[in-house]
């Protein structure tokens, strides 16, 4: 993409991410080349109703146990995501008021249903094509793909982004970005001439909340409080720090389902609580002994973030300064509909969305299907 001039000249890209963490969408403008350039803009969270989200949470259910398979049962699900999906682009252009400039590219997530990269699958739920020819835009979609089918992970897929907000903010050097979603994550970023790191490190919100939820009724632990009033069963932490999983050589990558909260089963609500915020913060740590070397500071996104029982927990046993990305200027609300805005950018643009530090591919590569909207 150039100017009149024949300059390289950023793209104005639209990212969407559909997460059951905020039951709905979030969506992103930013304006990138793809590369070092990046400038965020409007963002838009659309929640789904309580019809669709019960339909939705129903898709994921059946797809982790029939897999691939239950393809085609879902395709009225994919059909209503996709919609809203539509919605969210509409709405978030008239929020910005672009001044007639159009939006060249649109980076859509989908709705993650199935992630088995070990069998080289992934399966993330909404259809390109259709919300391309709705919006008249163009769109990247099926990120994830090309990566599994590479020998990657085919996640974590931010890293490429955390590097390049980070190359244009003044940092401390090394610095971890730590995504506490339902699962966490880190990115661990050197000086530029070192490779990413990045991997799953264990559960983020994913037990707690399915603890909170079924112990009160309540979504989530608001501010840690309910944990923050417990006591830790340390001998459970230890149980269920032994799982295989974090022995496993890095990268590596979970399903939000990959623990089960049953090990807290007959604890307190509040012991329960402190507990699995006690392993997710273990978990945390553990992720350190990876690292080529230890970080400075430790930038956390992601719902994790406003759990003041696990920042603090996290203060106290990490090796280096502990803060939110806001302080970076950053808005770790919409951090990941940004990124997949930048990746739709480096797909077109044909740059490595992977590295063997980042999913385990063995060389870099790149990803994403374009879609352009069809003549009619």
């Amino acid at each position: 993409m150039a100017d009149r001039a024949g300059r390289a000249k950023p793209y104005l890209a639209l990212g969407l991410m559909s997460g059951t963490s905020r039951d709905g969408i979030d969506a992103a403008l930013v304006r990138t080349d793809g590369r070092h350039f990046v400038e965020p803009g409007e963002t838009l969270f659309l929640p789904y109703d309580a019809a669709f989200r019960a339909q939705l949470a129903q898709a994921v259910e059946q797809a982790r146990l029939y897999g691939i398979k239950t393809a085609e049962d879902l395709r009225d699900v994919e059909k209503s995501l996709t919609d809203f999906h539509v919605k969210a682009v509409h709405k978030l252009i008239e929020k910005a008021v672009l001044n007639s400039e159009a939006i060249d590219l649109i980076g859509f997530h989908g709705h993650t249903v199935y992630h088995a990269p070990q069998q080289r699958l992934t399966w993330q739920l909404g259809d390109g094509q259709a919300l391309c020819d709705t919006t008249g835009i163009a769109v990247v979609g099926d990120f994830r793909s090309n990566d599994v089918a590479q020998g990657g992970e085919g996640a974590p897929l931010a890293p490429a982004y955390h590097k390049a907000r980070l190359s244009n903010d003044d940092r401390c050097c090394p610095a971890v970005v730590l995504n506490i979603g339902g699962v966490s994550n880190v990115t661990w970023i050197g000086a530029d001439e070192e490779p990413l790191l990045s991997f799953d490190c264990g559960p983020g919100n994913a037990l707690i909340d399915d603890w909170i939820l079924a112990e009160t009724g309540y979504a989530f632990d608001q501010g840690g409080r309910i944990a923050g009033a417990g006591d830790v069963d340390e001998n459970i932490v230890l149980q269920l720090m032994s799982d295989s999983f974090f022995m496993q050589t890095p990268p590596k990558s979970l399903d939000r389902d990959a623990f089960a909260s049953e090990g807290v089963r007959g604890l307190s609500t509040e012991d329960g609580a402190a507990t699995l915020t006690a392993f997710t913060l273990e978990a945390i740590k553990a992720a350190q002994e990876h690292f080529p070397r230890p970080p400075q500071c430790w930038y956390v996104t992601g719902g994790g973030r406003f759990n003041e029982t696990l920042m603090d927990g996290l203060r106290q046993q990490l090796h280096g300064h502990v803060t939110t990305v806001e302080s970076l200027g950053w808005n770790g609300d919409f951090l990941e509909a940004e990124a997949f805005a930048y990746l739709a950018v480096r797909s077109v643009e044909n740059l490595p969305l992977s590295w063997p530090g980042t999913t385990g591919v063995s060389k870099p590569v790149t990803g994403g299907q374009l879609f352009k909207p069809r003549l009619k």
